[in-house]
């Protein structure tokens, strides 16, 4: 651990999120006083990618014929992208640059299979750039640590989750709506493990529909899917297709996974813009509440995070299929459920310079905690390496 720990431990950090949705950048600038991981927001802020790059990244995503070249490339102006974006978030949000210890950026994941032989994970855009833009320590690459101890390098938000949420009087259930969904069990015992794990698409498959038949990013506040109606057939044979959702943890999926391609041949084709919309929201919250019945216990209470949050209809569908739980979002625990990632990739910065592990063994099956991420170091005063 640095000499200087104390100073890292209560050190200003920004951390930067890319998810699945691929709708840009989050970024927060956050402090962790006291010990017991308390957050404190100091500016938030997002920077939507440009049509252009967010093509590409989307095409990189999806396409298996994608070249190294083009690869690099795209790596290359990604790390520019966040590098300005970033610097534009501290200089507009007035925050101290003496006092920001790191960034910790997540990247834009492109490829995640921890089933391969051997397993990976791709998460793009260059440290370096950022680094030498921001003149800033950099904390990235995060998963492949995990990766390489076996584990599934995902879900890693559940370690932040429990830092951040975990009660001593009440069993918890945390619930990311990213591209992917996510949910981290948080028991009240304090000896019981917490377990993470993906439970499926989350909004990747509901934004790709919203672009071709609506010429939207996203089903503003589930509009579509409440006017749509659920085909039940076709969410049955989407569901009893699927291995995936029957599989028990720990597990981890991406979107290149629960592609377009994944949709077709179900009859959803056949189906009304709003029937089809409706079905894959039903689908995303079905195996949700399917993911929650999976845990070792039971939860009193439900909390959403991500973009998933912002969607009405898919909120109350959760809500429906858990009719015992009390669904709400994490800014009833003090997070805005928007900010939610980005501030676990701070916390993940700021357990890198403490040389603190940053994973849990018992969500990623790694065979040991270990410290995540790999560190590029700019500018004159910098913490020095563990």
């Amino acid at each position: 651990m640095p000499a200087d720990a104390a100073d890292a431990a209560d050190a200003l950090y920004i951390g930067c999120m890319s998810g699945t949705s691929l709708d840009g950048l989050d970024c927060v600038a956050a402090r962790f006083p006291g010990k017991d991981s308390a957050v404190e927001i100091l500016a938030h802020g997002h920077a939507p990618y440009p049509h252009e790059l967010e093509r590409e990244l989307r095409r990189a995503a999806l396409d298996p014929a994608t070249s190294i070249d083009q690869l690099c490339q795209l790596d290359a102006r990604l790390g520019d992208f966040y590098g300005e974006r970033i610097r534009a978030f501290i200089a507009g949000n007035d925050l101290p640059h003496h006092e920001i210890a790191a960034i910790g950026l997540h990247g834009q994941t492109l490829r995640h299979a921890p089933d391969a032989d051997p397993a990976y994970s791709l998460q793009i855009g260059d440290a370096h750039r950022v680094a030498t833009a921001c003149k800033l320590t950099v904390v990235s690459d995060f998963r492949r640590r995990d990766i390489a101890l076996g584990g599934e390098g995902a879900p890693l938000t559940p370690a932040f989750h429990a830092a951040a949420f975990r009660h001593p009087e009440q069993n918890r259930v945390i619930v990311n709506i990213g591209g992917i969904a996510n949910l981290t069990w948080l028991p009240a015992n304090p000896s019981a493990e917490v377990i993470g794990y993906d439970s499926g698409p989350g909004n990747c498959l509901i934004d790709h529909l919203a672009r071709e038949l609506l010429g939207e990013p996203f089903d503003r506040n589930g509009a579509a899917a409440a006017r749509g109606r659920v085909d039940t057939a076709v969410l049955k044979t989407l569901m009893a297709r699927e291995p995936y959702f029957e599989r028990p943890p720990p597990k981890s999926t991406g979107t290149d996974h629960f592609s377009p391609q994944w949709l077709q041949a179900s009859g959803l084709e056949d189906l009304s813009p709003a029937d089809q919309i409706a079905t894959v929201t039903e689908l995303t919250a079905v195996t949700i509440a399917q993911a929650v019945g999976q845990l070792p216990g039971r939860p009193e209470t439900l909390h959403v995070c991500g973009g998933g949050a912002r969607n009405d209809w898919l909120m109350q569908r959760i809500g429906q299929h858990l009719p015992s739980l009390s669904v709400t979002d994490t800014s009833s625990l003090g997070l805005d459920p928007q900010w939610v990632e980005a501030a676990a990739f701070a916390w993940l910065a700021r357990q890198n310079l403490l040389g603190l592990p940053g994973n849990l063994p018992s969500v990623t099956r790694a065979r040991s905690a270990a410290v995540l991420g790999s560190r590029q170091i700019a500018g004159e005063k910098t913490i020095p390496v563990c």
